[in-house]
């Protein structure tokens, strides 16, 4: 049984945008505490809380046209730029940032095959890469609400990125030995 089937896909992306929402107003709440004053994940969370109620928005009242992956692909790839670009102005980012760009990553690469599947392939008979999209997407949607609240590295990913590419390390600073 698919998740979709068990919940449907209504109220799946309604638990999604409702998550985002949710993890906006916390990290409003945690800001105006002045528990954690860091605007990179207050602005991280208004980002994806805007994006994830715009394509919910658009795909609820609008018609359910053909090019709904598409859409969903291009609402994630927009969000990335947002999220570069909040970044190249604040100059400063949390742990939750890797998280949103890869989940953000995986979703629309997932988008782009289903769209490409269903409406360029002209698949109908429901096959792997249908299951894998339905918990990928969810899962890593669900991860992405996590790490907006705890903003933590918990899959250890900042520490993987580091091992792999070693120049987006801080420079370490030499001494001199004389």
């Amino acid at each position: 049984m698919i998740l979709t089937e068990l919940f449907g896909l209504f109220s799946l992306s309604a638990f999604t945008m409702w998550g985002f929402l949710m993890t906006f107003f916390f990290n409003v709440f945690v800001y105006s505490l002045d528990v954690k004053r860091g605007t990179t994940l207050l602005l991280s969370s208004f980002i994806m809380m805007v994006s994830y109620t715009l394509s919910d928005y658009f795909y609820t009242w609008l018609s359910m046209k053909d090019s709904i992956y598409l859409d969903w692909a291009m609402y994630d790839i927009v969000t990335i730029i947002a999220l570069a670009c909040m970044y190249k102005i604040i100059k400063i980012t949390t742990p939750s940032f890797i998280y949103l760009i890869i989940g953000l990553s995986i979703n629309s690469i997932l988008f782009l095959c289903m769209y490409l599947d269903i409406y360029i392939l002209k698949n109908k008979e429901p096959w792997f890469l249908w299951d894998a999209y339905t918990y990928t997407v969810n899962l890593v949607d669900f991860i992405m609400i996590v790490v907006l609240i705890v903003d933590r590295d918990f899959l250890g990913l900042h520490k993987f990125k580091n091992k792999i590419l070693p120049s987006f390390q801080k420079p370490k600073i030499a001494r001199d030995c004389n």
